[in-house]
């Protein structure tokens, strides 16, 4: 009973780590490559290729063997260093899943901010 209960926990793991990947190399897929060079990161093709290892790796793989775990390194420094600096190069737009707004930095909550006139 117990070897079922950790088998579980490893698929949920397992699913999870995919999933992980998979929405860096989907967000890594719509950035623009020149706001990876002007953030002083590797370029498009490097991440790309990486997060697309880490998810087939993580797929193929063993949760307890050393490969998925050096595929969810990569997936992590993707989505806590590389894309958070790639975002603020390109305005924050595009990325997977995000919708572009225009404005300009005095518009509040409700829209335009005018100083009280």
């Amino acid at each position: 009973m117990l070897m079922l209960g950790f088998a579980g926990f490893l698929g949920l793991l397992k699913i999870l780590l995919m999933a992980l990947a998979a929405f860096g190399l989907l967000d890594a897929a719509f950035r623009r490559e020149d706001a990876f060079r002007a953030a002083d990161k590797q370029n498009k093709m490097f991440w790309l290729v990486i997060l697309a290892i880490a998810l087939v790796v993580s797929y193929l793989f063993s949760i307890l063997s050393i490969l998925p775990i050096a595929g969810v390194v990569a997936s992590i420094v993707y989505i806590v260093d590389v894309r958070p600096a790639v975002k603020q190069v390109s305005g924050g737009g595009g990325g997977f899943g995000r919708g572009r707004r225009g404005g300009s930095s005095s518009d509040g909550p409700y829209g335009p901010y005018n100083g009280g006139r």
